[in-house]
C-alpha cells in the first residue's frame, strides 16, 4: 500500500488486528525483510512496517536528512495511521531512530514496550589507524575536487570514494550518501538512559556491524532492559536465526 507524508509516496504493509506494533528496517534494507515476522505477528497484533524515505518502494527525500527528521517521518506516519500507541521494533538503523524517537516523544505517542535488535546508536572507537585513513581521504577529496583535477582525471573522485567508502555508502544515491554521513555521525549514547519502557535486546553473537558489545552497553544503560543473544547468527539475527528470535519475541509479547 501507498501513503503520503509531507509530499513523499510512502510504501507501507498494515495486516493484523488488535494492538499496534510498528517495524523499522535497517540502512539499505527494506520492509520486505519483514515478511515472515509480519505474517507471524498479524495473527495476534495489528502490524504497521513502512519503507523508509529513501529505502524499498518509497521516494527518497528531497534534502540530505539525519536523525531526527526520521524520527519526524514516523511520528508524521503514526499520526496518519492514526496511531496513539504502539510496541516498537526496530533493526539497526531502526533502532537509531527509535531511540533518538523515544527522547523526543510528546503525549501523542504512547510506547508500551521497546524491542532492539542488532540496533545501532552507539558510536564505535576508532583506531589511530582509522583516524589517519579518515584524514588521507579527506586530503585526497580535497585535492581531487578541483577544477583542474576534475579536467585531467574525472573519474578519480568517484574512486577515491569507492575505494574508501563502506558498502552502504557506495550502493547509496548522492542524496542517501549525505544521509548516511549525518546519520552514523551521531552519538546516541547519552539518550539510552531516557528508555523507559520495558525494553527487549536482541543480538547476533557474530554481529560485525553493530557488535554485540554494543548490545551489552545497551542492557547496562537502558533502566529496563535485558539482552538475549543469539548463537551462529550475525548482524540479521531475526532471519539466521528465526525460530529462536521469534521463541524470545513471543515471550515478550506474551504471544501463547
Amino acid at each position: 500500500m501507498f501513503t503520503e507524508i509531507d509530499g513523499l509516496k510512502i510504501n507501507y504493509v498494515c495486516k493484523g488486528e488488535g494492538e499496534n506494533v510498528l517495524l523499522l528496517h535497517g540502512w539499505g534494507s527494506n520492509i520486505k525483510l519483514f515478511d515472515t515476522m509480519i505474517k507471524h505477528l498479524a495473527p495476534y497484533y495489528k502490524v504497521y512496517a513502512p519503507d523508509m524515505p529513501g529505502f524499498g518502494e518509497s521516494d527518497e527525500p528531497k534534502t540530505a536528512w539525519c536523525v531526527d527528521d526520521y524520527v519526524d517521518f514516523v511520528l508524521a506516519f503514526c499520526k496518519k495511521m492514526g496511531i496513539e500507541k504502539t510496541i516498537l521494533l526496530g533493526h539497526s538503523f531502526g533502532g537509531r531512530v527509535i531511540i533518538k524517537l523515544n527522547a523526543r516523544l510528546s503525549k501523542s505517542l504512547e510506547i508500551p514496550k521497546i524491542i532492539l535488535t542488532d540496533s545501532a546508536g552507539i558510536m564505535p572507537k576508532r583506531s589511530f589507524a582509522s583516524k589517519v585513513r579518515t584524514r588521507c581521504y579527506k586530503i585526497g577529496k580535497s585535492f581531487l575536487s578541483t577544477g583542474l583535477m576534475k579536467k585531467i582525471a574525472p573519474n578519480a573522485l568517484e574512486n577515491l570514494r569507492k575505494k574508501n567508502g563502506s558498502t552502504d555508502y557506495n550502493a547509496a544515491s548522492p542524496i542517501m550518501r549525505q544521509c548516511l554521513v549525518k546519520v552514523v555521525n551521531e552519538d546516541l549514547t547519552h539518550l539510552l538512559e531516557k528508555i523507559t519502557a520495558p525494553t527487549l535486546l536482541i543480538w547476533g553473537e557474530n554481529d560485525d556491524a553493530t557488535p554485540l558489545s554494543d548490545g551489552k552497553k545497551m542492557e547496562e544503560l537502558i533502566p529496563d532492559a535485558g539482552l538475549v543473544t543469539l548463537k551462529n547468527a550475525g548482524h540479521y539475527a531475526f532471519l539466521e536465526q528465526w525460530y529462536t528470535f521469534s521463541r524470545v519475541l513471543d515471550s515478550f509479547l506474551n504471544i501463547q
